[in-house]
């Protein structure tokens, strides 16, 4: 392969990334699934209806928690999920409070 070819695959795989990691993913019991990886959230920004459950997936080997400061916290095991249901005033920035570089935002829309 030429160093051309080399090059334009990877930008079309990390602009393929960088799309698939910035949207939610929903299913249809509505849903909203973020995925933490290697130190991350993933999306690290959703939007959410009031109602809708968030769902957390921990694909790392230590434990991580979506933390609000002065609100709530959801605690995710090593390998395991946890859910939260999404309310009218969740419109946050949270983070991990082991690894306080790990930082999400949820965003309530209508």
């Amino acid at each position: 392969m030429t160093p051309f070819l080399i090059n334009r695959r990877q930008v079309l795989a990390s602009g393929a990334a960088i799309l698939a990691g910035g949207a939610a993913a929903r299913a249809h019991d509505g849903t909203v699934h973020v995925t933490i990886d290697r130190l991350a959230f993933m999306p690290a920004a959703i939007e959410v209806r009031a109602g809708e459950t968030i769902e957390w997936t921990n694909r790392d080997a230590f434990a991580h928690t979506a933390t609000v400061r002065g609100g709530w916290e959801v605690t995710i095991p090593p390998g395991g999920t946890a859910t939260r249901v999404a309310e009218a005033g969740d419109d946050v920035e949270y983070y991990c409070r082991f690894h306080p570089n790990m930082k999400g935002r949820i965003t309530i829309v209508p």
